[in-house]
């Protein structure tokens, strides 16, 4: 780096003594404090190696400067920071500044160096880091200002910071194609001047005169529209893994380098309207697919977009004020009207109202809710205006916990993408050695066309379209997945899913609709119904089970009895002291601690002491509405159904009946459930196994592919690969037929970037294909297996697709 620039931002040195320090072994020196700061705390945390694995300048720390006192203030904070197990805070930023892999490799270094700080995962493409720490030991502020310290801002990633980026993003590729556009089509009227002038004895100076304008021209080109692929190539290059910008990159820098010299020279040929068109049609290809990936692969934008920057909030007296939705507290009261979209989770306190949920539950059809429902944030008002009364604000809202999960979906690599990306580093490293072959051939069979057809080959086997194939795939199944209910967490589910052979259902809260009412009590030695029902209610508070919550909802009128030493054994019961004696509540065997020897029904739910049974607890459920449909759609796709409960037989076998599934267990502990489970994967079996995702969370660790059927709170806490959203058990089924889809889109993307390679390269090496069209092949290939990608979850797949899909990529 030149000794006039700061060694940390490369900005120029300011007159006089610039500000100096030892960086990695050796004086450098400083445009400002600022930046000699923040290379000492780099140096100071043993990260200096930063500076030679970066490809582009770091942003100066006072450009990156952050107000951390406003991240004190908790109507701010519980906006961005949510509560996760273990006790820990959870925050997705916007990090702005990220340029390249070095950046990551920092931050993830630098944040993760904060005491208190326990995982540190950034996005480079989308910019996003997700940071999960102890609030015992550090804060959201320390955090932003350990970013700022290195010259990165983190933001909110909320609604106005997304739209920022994405208008960034965009605007940044726009403004690369149209300098390309312009330079091909400057490039290519002078070129076509010297075509012409040719045949007709241009003299020597009119021909170098259009030589050194299209050098001219094809400069900012080369130099600024085509930055992104010397970047890419530069980065794939420091990691040992050549990739699909190596080629590219290179046959830039010979068209370019062979015409410069060329010109200098006054000699025969110059290609410079060949390296504008090359960039220009990449860039043409780039473009389209950001636009594609934009509109199929953002849904957590999207969902970001739903919470309104205004509400109006209801003030004693009947008055109301708007005010940013953001400064909403627990127990306020808001209007919603008409066509609006609810700001914040809350009970709604207004009578009938019909509120559209499609994107946050996958249900197409707009919902009734009454008085005491609950609305969520981001729900669209179809039938209004409602009044609710607010019950969770920022992080704690079920569309923030979506947004967490959808998240942490994208901040994983799956392995498929993993395992094409070493595909196509592997295909590089044989282009390279062909496109060498190729010179050499030509060298000796026709010198004046070794150049050219060297430059093809380099060009037209770009294997974009082959790394493209996985990603392209994926990134349209998740969110096709997500806007019809289906959350997958784990991208790796998708392939799991496709290729699953049989699938093993929880029954209760899964199959059943998750509420059971009390159909009756049998007393045995309690004072009254009421007296042996406030006991039960006591400790069926202590667990989240659907049976548990009926009997707590059963009990709620009846005076609290406090409950010390609760404890919880799953697929069993609950057991308490109440008042100095021991209950228990639950399966008869479990409340009984023996074998009941047929003392008690075998579906009901037994309150018992150290004396026997107290009383007796019946309780009716119902399967859930889509169940039988969702069944046989499995069913027909070749999956083996089977239930394994903890209910009763009794239960279980009715459920097995309704739903026709010929095998099924009952009483079945979470050992005897995994044990069921490790048999079946033994066989070879690809297990599925569905339960509620909190209380069978230990089954589904045990299975290939968990789903859990949670909805509200219970989102952000389900433990599985994949989350259906809300009630619609028939959403796994659709989640099944589009996996198979999408692996279906995803070979043939394979096959054919695979089959364009093995036919456009012979034909470039031949010298039947000019740099120009190779480019435009190489374009299209690329384009050809995103709009492949976009046909997933599509129904109609006419005539007509094309050109929609074409809108799909442009809008």
């Amino acid at each position: 780096m030149p000794a006039e620039r700061c060694w940390h931002c490369t900005e120029p040195l300011p007159a006089g003594d610039a500000p100096r320090a030892n960086i990695g072994g050796a004086a450098r020196s400083f445009c400002c404090h600022g930046c000699r700061n923040a290379a000492e705390w780099i140096e100071h945390l043993g990260l200096a190696d930063y500076y030679r694995l970066r490809e582009q300048p770091a942003q100066r720390p006072a450009a990156a400067a952050v107000d951390t006192a406003d991240w004190q203030r908790a109507d701010l904070t519980r906006h961005v920071v949510r509560s996760v197990a273990d006790g820990q805070c959870e925050a997705m930023l916007l990090v702005d500044g990220i340029h390249c892999s070095a950046c990551v490799w920092l931050i993830e270094r630098a944040v993760g160096a904060v005491p208190g700080v326990a995982r540190v995962q950034v996005n480079a493409a989308a910019r996003r880091a997700r940071i999960r720490w102890d609030p015992a030991r550090c804060d959201l502020p320390g955090i932003l200002a350990a970013l700022a310290r290195m010259g990165y801002q983190g933001l909110p990633l909320d609604r106005a910071a997304l739209e920022e980026s994405r208008r960034g993003e965009a605007r940044l590729a726009l403004k690369r194609l149209l300098v390309a556009g312009f330079g091909a089509m400057q490039a290519m009227m002078y070129a076509s001047a010297l075509y012409l002038g040719a045949f007709q004895g241009m003299d020597a100076t009119t021909r170098d005169l259009f030589r050194w304008l299209g050098l001219l021209v094809a400069t900012p080109v080369v130099f600024y529209a085509a930055r992104p692929f010397f970047a890419g190539a530069q980065r794939s290059l420091r990691a040992g893994r050549p990739g699909m910008d190596v080629p590219v990159a290179l046959a830039i820098s010979l068209i370019y380098l062979a015409s410069f010299l060329e010109a200098l020279r006054g000699g025969a040929e110059v290609y410079f309207d060949s390296v504008s068109m090359f960039v220009f049609f990449l860039l043409v290809g780039r473009y389209l697919e950001m636009r594609a990936r934009h509109r199929a692969g953002d849904l957590g934008d999207a969902l970001a977009r739903l919470t309104p920057l205004i509400a109006e909030r209801l003030l004693p007296g009947g008055r109301s004020e708007r005010v940013a939705a953001a400064t909403l507290g627990v127990g306020d009261l808001v209007q919603v009207a008409t066509g609006s979209t609810v700001p914040a989770d809350g009970i709604l306190e207004s009578g009938h109202c019909r509120v559209d949920e499609s994107l946050l539950s996958g249900e197409a059809v707009a919902v009734a809710r009454r008085t005491g429902a609950a609305l969520i944030a981001g729900s669209l008002v179809v039938q209004g205006p409602v009044r609710l009364r607010v019950t969770q604000v920022g992080a704690d809202t079920v569309l923030a916990g979506i947004l967490a999960l959808v998240a942490r979906a994208q901040s994983e690599r799956p392995r498929l993408a993993e395992a094409g990306e070493r595909a196509a580093a592997g295909f590089v490293a044989r282009v390279l050695a062909l496109a060498a072959l190729t010179a050499v051939g030509w060298s000796f069979l026709d010198p004046a066309r070794a150049f050219t057809a060297t430059l093809a080959v380099l060009v037209v086997s770009c294997p974009c379209a082959l790394a493209l194939a996985v990603p392209a795939a994926l990134t349209r199944a998740l969110a096709v997945l997500a806007r019809r209910g289906v959350l997958v967490v784990r991208p790796d589910a998708i392939a799991a899913l496709a290729g699953a052979t049989h699938i093993v259902f929880d029954k209760t809260g899964t199959l059943t609709s998750p509420e059971f009412a009390l159909e009756r009590i049998g007393v045995v030695r309690a004072d009254s119904r009421a007296a042996a029902l406030a006991l039960a209610a006591a400790l069926a508070r202590n667990s989240r089970h659907p049976l548990a919550a009926a009997l707590s909802l059963a009990g709620g009128g009846l005076p609290a009895l406090p409950v010390s030493e609760a404890r919880e054994v799953t697929g069993c019961g609950i057991e308490g002291r109440i008042e100095g004696r021991k209950l228990r509540l639950g399966r008869a065997d479990f409340a009984l601690g023996a074998d009941p020897q047929g003392v008690e029904p075998d579906d009901a739910v037994v309150l018992a002491d150290a004396d026997g049974v107290i009383a007796t607890f019946h309780l009716a459920e119902r399967l859930r509405a889509d169940a039988p449909g969702a069944i046989s759609a499995l069913r027909a796709a070749g999956l083996e159904v089977e239930i394994a409960s903890g209910d009763a037989p009794a239960r279980v076998a009715a459920v097995a009946a309704r739903l026709r599934i010929r095998s099924w267990r009952a009483r079945q502990s979470p050992h005897d459930k995994l044990a069921r489970l490790g048999t079946l994967r033994a066989q070879g079996a690809r297990v599925v196994a569905v339960g509620d995702g909190v209380n069978d969370a230990p089954v589904l660790a045990g299975a290939d592919i968990a789903v859990a059927m949670a909805g509200g709170a219970e989102l952000a806490q389900a433990s599985s690969d994949i989350v259906l959203r809300g009630a619609r058990l028939g959403a796994l089924a659709e989640a099944r037929a589009l996996a198979a889809d999408t692996m279906r889109v995803l070979r043939q993307n394979q096959r054919w970037a695979l089959c364009y390679n093995l036919t456009a390269i012979p034909f470039a090496a031949l010298g039947f294909v000019p740099p120009w069209l190779a480019a435009l092949g190489m374009s299209v290939s690329s384009l050809v297996v995103v709009l492949n990608a976009l046909r997933i979850g599509r129904a109609g797949r006419g005539a007509g697709s094309a050109a929609r899909f074409m809108h799909e990529a442009l809008t």
